[in-house]
């Protein structure tokens, strides 16, 4: 195949991963894991891995605190998911490819309770990863050509798990709600005697007088 052919068929199939820029097949440096929880719903994160699509697992790609709202005057709502999510707390996963699965391991600090959910990413969602997209930046008031490479997990009480994709100025797509099951063997895999990482003032004032509203997610 001549070099215009291969630019033309490129630009044409340009959702493609062996289009794609970098080693990795991204037309970026990386993709970014972040994980959030409704309001009040506040989780811990033991670990969140990912494997790509070369069967390659990046372990603890993200853990720790989830990105959440707990406004002290108890007057937010926890109740279903934003259309609009964000991008959550997390970190990018450099070095690796499109994500085929990810593992999240939480405790959900509300019930509390400790679960675990596997994601599968469709390769359907996988090519629109590296797709390029025209996008208007009303913060600037440019167009762009974006790329949903941030993948954005909400974990919600119950072992709900909610999926999207998005990326600057690029909507998002939902891509799976998962349910979660229960860790057996409890928090920090059966090392703190049942203990779970504590549950913030304000969200314990709301879930007291409000509860945890399941059902919603």
């Amino acid at each position: 195949m001549s070099k215009f052919k291969l630019l033309w068929v490129c630009a044409v199939f340009g959702l493609m991963v062996g289009c794609a820029k970098g080693s990795n097949g991204l037309p970026y440096d990386g993709w970014r894991l972040g994980l959030f929880a409704p309001n009040y719903m506040e989780v811990w994160i033991e670990t969140a891995d990912a494997v790509d699509v070369r069967d390659r697992v990046f372990k603890r790609a993200m853990s720790g605190v989830a990105a959440i709202q707990t406004p002290k005057n108890l007057k937010g709502n926890p109740r279903g998911w934003p259309s609009y999510p964000g991008w959550g707390a997390g970190k990018y996963v450099y070095g690796a490819a499109v994500p085929r699965l990810i593992y999240v391991r939480w405790q959900s600090l509300v019930e509390p309770q400790t679960y675990e959910a596997y994601i599968v990413i469709p390769e359907a969602i996988q090519q629109a990863m590296v797709k390029p997209e025209k996008a208007f930046c009303a913060a600037d008031a440019k167009w762009i050509t974006g790329y949903r490479k941030g993948v954005t997990v909400g974990l919600a009480p119950g072992g709900i798990a909610k999926v999207w994709i998005s990326g600057p100025c690029v909507s998002p797509i939902e891509v799976t709600r998962v349910q979660g099951e229960i860790v057996k063997e409890g928090p920090y895999g059966g090392k703190s005697e049942g203990h779970h990482f504590p549950l913030g003032e304000t969200s314990k004032a709301y879930i007291e007088k409000y509860g945890v509203p399941y059902g919603s997610w």
